[in-house]
């Protein structure tokens, strides 16, 4: 499956993905500049992606504890989500992502 991530250059990559793998360990494995620096144990906030918005609403919703974290987040939108908090599934085959400012290493 693919998901599509654009980094804070600007630049679009489109890497593959295993189901049930999170969006966060997709990015940081194809080596493109993420923080992530809990390793996706919802203790921080430098894994934020901003979700395509047609995407948005198929995300299962987040959680309090994840709501909680984007306090944490540099300039949190409305499609603000933590990576490591969204699966890999066949229902989002293509996901679209944009790296927030703040998860760069």
């Amino acid at each position: 499956m693919k998901l599509f991530v654009t980094d804070q250059d600007g630049g679009e990559h489109e890497l593959e993905a295993l189901e049930g793998w999170r969006v966060m360990e997709v990015i940081r494995d194809w080596g493109l500049p993420i923080k992530a620096e809990c390793g996706g144990a919802l203790a921080c906030a430098t894994c934020h992606v901003y979700v395509d918005p047609e995407w948005f609403d198929r995300l299962v919703p987040m959680t309090e504890e994840e709501e909680e974290r984007l306090d944490d987040a540099m300039l949190v939108k409305s499609n603000s989500r933590l990576s490591c908090q969204i699966l890999m599934s066949d229902e989002l085959d293509g996901l679209k992502v944009r790296l927030a400012p703040g998860s760069e290493p």
